[in-house]
């Protein structure tokens, strides 16, 4: 089981998803890994992307650079996915991906031909980057219920906890200078969900089975 962090207008996972990726081409084979958190941080790259524009929302050159960035890692994420999937693995990513540019072409198309102002604009996209953006920052609800339920933290390393809670800082910082609500609202509630993922790990850290210790039970059965 993986869980990747997909972070509102930037992501932690273009680094801690190459270890995966490296995997992959090593073994020639996408095992039980998904594509779905590399499709979802892929449609949200271009929502923000479009959302910085200087025809929808000026002077957010370094939401546009960031999402750039993110955009090709995710991209070449999906290409090393799709050399190795099965035929039924890439046409579950290219059905996805078509459904993901139509969605992108429409909202393109009717923020450009219906609204004239950059206000409306930013407007209009800030609301779908903050429904996309919450959903994206709730997806850890399951894993930290799945914590709970197990008193264990296995499904859940430090490193991706503490760098979503990095990122979602940071973005939230920059949602104050100067104010914009729609970076503000997704990386508020990243900021408070990704403490919550840091909080049960520390409670949860010592009650989980360490590999060692799963390696004595197997030796002694």
């Amino acid at each position: 089981m993986e869980f990747v962090g997909l972070a509102m207008v930037s992501s932690p996972s273009t680094s801690i998803s190459s270890p995966t990726f490296i995997q992959i081409i090593k073994t020639k084979a996408v095992e039980q890994f998904s594509p779905i958190p590399y499709l979802a941080t892929l449609l949200q790259c271009m929502l923000w992307l479009f959302y910085g524009l200087p025809f929808v929302h000026p002077n957010s050159l370094l939401i546009v650079t960031i999402n750039g960035i993110g955009l090709v890692f995710e991209t070449t994420y999906l290409s090393i996915f799709f050399a190795y999937a099965t035929r039924e693995g890439r046409l579950k990513v290219l059905k996805i991906l078509a459904i993901e540019i139509l969605f992108m072409l429409v909202v393109v198309l009717l923020v450009l031909l219906l609204t004239h102002t950059t206000t409306k604009r930013s407007f209009i996209v800030g609301i779908l980057c903050i429904i996309f953006g919450t959903c994206m920052y709730a997806s850890p609800l399951v894993v930290m219920k799945l914590v709970i339920q197990t008193k264990s933290v296995e499904y859940m390393p430090f490193t991706l906890s503490f760098v979503s809670f990095i990122n979602a800082v940071c973005w939230t910082t920059y949602g104050l200078l100067p104010f914009d609500i729609n970076v503000l609202v997704p990386n508020g509630l990243g900021v408070i969900l990704a403490f919550a993922q840091l909080v049960l790990y520390a409670c949860y850290y010592k009650s989980t089975p360490k590999k060692e210790d799963n390696a004595e039970i197997e030796l002694s059965v």
